[in-house]
């Protein structure tokens, strides 16, 4: 019987993958949601209707403690996901059904969820990164209560060096390899038998995802990074630039949007002078 199940759960593998990325990516994005509405009546409920205009203003930031370094940690991790893991479904599909492949042959394959935590591992990497630079921001006053930037030096700036970025040569190496789950495996010595093999691979991949996208994910402290609509934005980007067959015009497209933008936000600052 059990053998049995095996079998209906391997010939389903594609349903059962995109089933996980799918429910990953909804909870992910309910928590993404839900955080955002709470931030955002937290600090409605600490405005005092009595001070003046100016105060109210001002951003209010709590203290870092380890406990609020680690709650920010995890939800950079949670947002990590809800933004990552649709564009890494063809990879996970590919992977999936070569297990099951391997698997109907007799052949020894580890499961996709080496692999995925492999890719995920990486990309927790980057949210402690993020985590601590959203600390630096913090003290440096340099952020809205929504964490976003609200100073037009650090916005504009960033929008310029994304909008170049997309442009770079190492942008279209790591896209490559993010756009072609076959020719990656291909390069990187094939599919493995090991749960090693296949961490490691799924590490490797998480780093050319980071190297194709690290630069738009800073750019979630310019629309703030619990701004919904701006997190989706840059989520469909993603998902554009890795899945649609366009050689290089959507990186190529976003980059002039950024840099006119970051020259439009630099140009505000030389105004109000």
């Amino acid at each position: 019987m059990n053998d049995t199940v095996l079998e209906l759960v391997l010939k389903r593998d594609r349903r059962v993958v995109i089933t996980a990325i799918i429910v990953t990516t909804i909870l992910a994005w309910v928590y993404i949601f839900k955080l955002a509405a709470d931030m955002n009546a937290s600090d409605m409920s600490r405005m005092d209707m009595s001070s003046n205009m100016n105060s109210m203003l001002m951003p209010v930031f709590e203290a870092w403690t380890w406990d609020k370094f680690f709650f920010m940690l995890a939800m950079w991790v949670v947002m990590m996901i809800g933004m990552m893991t649709p564009s890494v479904a063809p990879m996970l599909l590919l992977y999936a059904r070569v297990g099951r492949q391997a698997r109907q042959q007799n052949y020894p394959f580890a499961t996709t969820a080496w692999f995925t935590l492999g890719y995920l591992l990486i990309w927790t990497i980057f949210a402690l990164i993020a985590t601590s630079t959203q600390w630096a921001l913090e003290r440096l006053a340099l952020l809205t209560p929504m964490l976003a930037s609200q100073s037009h030096i650090l916005g504009g700036g960033l929008l310029i060096a994304a909008g170049i970025y997309q442009w770079l040569a190492v942008k279209d190496m790591c896209l490559t390899q993010c756009q072609s789950p076959l020719t990656f495996i291909q390069q990187h010595g094939g599919f493995s038998a090991t749960q090693r093999g296949t961490l490691r691979l799924g590490i490797q991949h998480g780093l050319y995802c980071v190297g194709c996208c690290w630069v738009l994910m800073l750019l979630l402290f310019v629309g703030g990074v619990m701004n919904t609509l701006w997190i989706a934005a840059l989520t469909v980007l993603i998902l554009l630039e890795k899945i649609i067959p366009t050689g290089r015009l959507i990186p190529r497209l976003a980059g002039i949007f950024f840099i006119c933008l970051g020259l439009s936000v630099s140009f505000q600052l030389y105004s109000l002078q």
